[in-house]
C-alpha cells in the first residue's frame, strides 16, 4: 500500500532542498574564493621568502660555499616549520651568481613549472615564481612555490568546509518544522469545520481571513451552490413527475375498477373501460420512457471522447425509424443533405434529440402533410433544420416550451411536455443549440439545431 502524499512532508522537503542548495552554493563560493585566496597568499609568502633569503645570502656573497650552505639551512628550516603545520606544498629555490647556478633545492623538477592559468596547470598544481636579485653582488634568488589548493577537494577539505552546514542543518530544520506545522493549522481547522456540518447543510462557508484559503472557500461555496440548485431541480422534477403520473394512473385505476365491477357485464361499457385502461397504460409507459430519456440526456459527458460520425447517415437512420408513424398519418418526409458532415456524436443523446424533434413534427403536422429535414455545413459546424406544417408555436412561448412538463394552453394532442426538454439536453450534450422559428411562408414550425465543433 503506497503512502499517502503529505503537504507537511512536501513543505519540509522543500525547506530542506532550499537549505541544501544554499549550502552547496555557499560551498562552491568558498571553494572558488579559497582557491583565489590560496594563490594570492602563496604568491605573497613566496615573494617575502625570496627577498628574505636574498638579504641573508648577500652578506655571504664573497664565499659561494657559504652561500650554498646558508641556502640549504634556510630551506631545511622552512621544511621543518611547514611540516609541523601539516603543510605539504613543495618549494624550489635556485641561487645564481653572475648567471652561474650555485644551488637548486629540487633538481628533479623540470626547468619550467606550470604557471597559474596555464594548460599544464589543469592536470597538476600551479607554481608561483619570484625572482629577487642584487646587482652589486650578482646574486639572484629564483624561488618557486607550489600552490596547494587541491586539498579543498579532498575528503578532509570537503568535510572541513561542510562541517558547519551539517551541524547547523538540524537547527535550521527545527524552526522550519514548527513554522510549517503552525502554518498548516488553519487548514486543519477549516477541515474540522466542514466535517462538523450535517449532510443537509449546504449553506456557504464563512470567508477565511487567510488569503491563501480564500480561493478554496470560494470553490467549495460555488460547489455547494451548484449542488443546492441541482437538488432543488431534482425535487421539482420529482414533484412534477409525480403530478404528471397521477392522471394516467388514476385513469388506469378507474377503468380497472369498471372492468371488475358489475357494470362490466355491459359489452359497450367493458369495451370503453378496456380502451381507457389501454390508453392510461400507454400514457404512463410513454411518460416513464420520457423521464428515463430526460435523465439519460441530462447525464454529464464521460471522460471518453465521442466517436466521429457522419451526421447525415445518422439522421437517415432516425428518419427510417420514424417512417412507420409518418406513413400511418400519410405524412411525406423529405431529407436534404448538402454535403457530408463529420462530427463527434454521443449516440444515445443525439438519438433522443432527433427522435423527439421528428416525432413532434409528425404528431403536430396535419394528415397528408409534409416535413422537410435539411442538414448543411456552416462556418461553425453542421446545421440541422426540421420544418413541419403544423399549427406552430407562438414566438412568446419559444423559450417556455423547453421547460419540463410545460404544455401549450389549448393543446389537444396528448403528450408529456418533456419532448423539447429532452431534445434541448441532447443538443447540449452534442455541443448544439436549438432555436425555434416559423415554417415556410409563416406556416408551421422550424426547429434549428446549430452544432459547434470543438
Amino acid at each position: 500500500m503506497s503512502r499517502q502524499p503529505s503537504l507537511f512532508r512536501r513543505l519540509m522537503l522543500g525547506f530542506s532542498c532550499v537549505i541544501i542548495l544554499v549550502a552547496l552554493a555557499g560551498l562552491l563560493h568558498v571553494l572558488w574564493e579559497a582557491k583565489a585566496t590560496q594563490r594570492t597568499r602563496t604568491a605573497s609568502e613566496n615573494k617575502a621568502h625570496a627577498h628574505e633569503a636574498l638579504q641573508h645570502l648577500v652578506l655571504l656573497a664573497g664565499s659561494p660555499e657559504r652561500v650554498v650552505a646558508a641556502a640549504q639551512s634556510l630551506e631545511a628550516l622552512r621544511a621543518t616549520m611547514f611540516r609541523e603545520l601539516d603543510y605539504h606544498s613543495r618549494v624550489r629555490m635556485r641561487v645564481y651568481q653572475h648567471d652561474k647556478l650555485l644551488y637548486n633545492s629540487q633538481p628533479s623538477l623540470p626547468d619550467k613549472l606550470p604557471e597559474p592559468g596555464s594548460a599544464e596547470a589543469r592536470h597538476a598544481n600551479a607554481w608561483v615564481r619570484t625572482v629577487a636579485s642584487d646587482a652589486a653582488t650578482g646574486l639572484v634568488v629564483d624561488r618557486s612555490h607550489e600552490v596547494d589548493d587541491e586539498w579543498m577537494l579532498s575528503i578532509s577539505g570537503v568535510s572541513f568546509l561542510l562541517s558547519s552546514t551539517v551541524f547547523s542543518l538540524p537547527l535550521l530544520l527545527l524552526p522550519a518544522w514548527l513554522i510549517v506545522g503552525i502554518g498548516l493549522r488553519p487548514l486543519r481547522s477549516f477541515a474540522e469545520t466542514i466535517e462538523q456540518r450535517s449532510v443537509f447543510d449546504l449553506t456557504a462557508l464563512p470567508d477565511s481571513k487567510y488569503k491563501e484559503l480564500s480561493p478554496l472557500v470560494e470553490a467549495i461555496n460555488s460547489l455547494m451552490a451548484r449542488l443546492s440548485q441541482r437538488i432543488e431541480r431534482e425535487h421539482e422534477f420529482l414533484t412534477d413527475a409525480a403530478h404528471e403520473l397521477k392522471t394516467p394512473l388514476a385513469a388506469i385505476q378507474i377503468n380497472a375498477h369498471l372492468l371488475l365491477s358489475r357494470s362490466a357485464d355491459n359489452a359497450e361499457r367493458r369495451a370503453e373501460a378496456a380502451a381507457g385502461l389501454r390508453g392510461g397504460v400507454a400514457r404512463a409507459t410513454h411518460m416513464v420512457h420520457q423521464l428515463l430519456a430526460l435523465e439519460r440526456a441530462h447525464t454529464e459527458p464521460g471522460a471518453q471522447p465521442a466517436p466521429l460520425t457522419e451526421l447525415g447517415g445518422f439522421v437517415r437512420a432516425r428518419l427510417a425509424a420514424a417512417a412507420p408513424l409518418a406513413v400511418q398519418r400519410g405524412i411525406e418526409i423529405e431529407f436534404v443533405a448538402d454535403a457530408e458532415c463529420m462530427m463527434p456524436v454521443h449516440t444515445e443523446s443525439m438519438a433522443s434529440l432527433l427522435d423527439n424533434l421528428i416525432s413532434n413534427a409528425i404528431k403536430y403536422s396535419p394528415e397528408n402533410g409534409r416535413i422537410t429535414v435539411r442538414l448543411a455545413p456552416s462556418a461553425n459546424g453542421p446545421q440541422l433544420t426540421i420544418t413541419d406544417q403544423g399549427p406552430g408555436i407562438d414566438p412568446q412561448l419559444h423559450s417556455k416550451v423547453f421547460e419540463r412538463f410545460y404544455r401549450i394552453p389549448g393543446q389537444d394532442q396528448l403528450g408529456s411536455g418533456l419532448g423539447l426538454a429532452i431534445a434541448e439536453r441532447g443538443a447540449q450534450r452534442n455541443n448544439g443549440v436549438i432555436t425555434l422559428g416559423s415554417g415556410e411562408d409563416g406556416r408551421g414550425l422550424t426547429a434549428t439545431v446549430n452544432f459547434t465543433q470543438a
